[in-house]
């Protein structure tokens, strides 16, 4: 996305002019996610991130078709909400198959559904003595999965669409900072 583009979207989406602010699917995910952050306590939070993510997911309106555009070097990321107060962006990301995240814990909170395709995750440890992260498992991610996790390196994973795919696949991601820091300021990349 523009920088132009971003710094319209990030206004309240009541100000923005509506090609920015998305369709009434991205709108109703923004009202959710203001709703998480006035939840009781953190358990009540990521369940209703994770159930604005499954409600969103299933949506095919959520995204337009430049939204679905890939990359030729490596997954492709589009911005699609900033929240104004900065608590959070929301992006859809856009594998080809072979196309994969690196090893990484978060930062922030995040959390992600699959839109389209499958995704792999593949889950793995911290080991302080060796500093890496040591694999204990992988598993297939299927269209209308969620999953939400808090910042640390207690939940540390690989995305990617295999490279067997047949397809690309899409996923919907909501992390817990800044529009103009998903890049720089969620993921933990560490060695494996």
């Amino acid at each position: 996305m523009k920088f132009e583009a971003f710094s319209r979207l990030s206004r309240p989406r009541d100000q923005a002019p509506a090609s920015l602010r998305g369709g009434s699917a991205l709108n109703r995910l923004c009202d959710e996610i203001d709703a998480a952050f006035h939840s009781a306590d953190a358990l009540s939070f990521g369940s209703r991130v994770r159930a604005a993510l499954r409600r969103a997911s299933s949506d095919t309106s959520l995204l337009r078709l430049d939204q679905r555009e890939s990359g030729a070097r490596g997954y492709r990321r589009h911005l699609l909400a900033a929240d104004p107060l900065d608590r959070y962006a929301i992006a859809a990301l856009v594998w080809e198959p072979g196309q994969a995240s690196p090893v990484h814990g978060h930062r922030t909170w995040c959390g992600y559904a699959v839109i389209d395709g499958t995704l792999e995750e593949t889950l793995y440890r911290w080991d302080a003595p060796s500093a890496s992260a040591i694999e204990t498992r992988r598993h297939a991610r299927e269209a209308g999965d969620v999953s939400f996790v808090q910042a640390g390196r207690g939940a540390i994973h690989r995305l990617g669409n295999p490279a067997d795919a047949t397809a690309r696949a899409i996923s919907l991601h909501i992390y817990g900072v800044a529009g103009d820091e998903i890049a720089t300021h969620v993921n933990d990349l560490l060695a494996a």
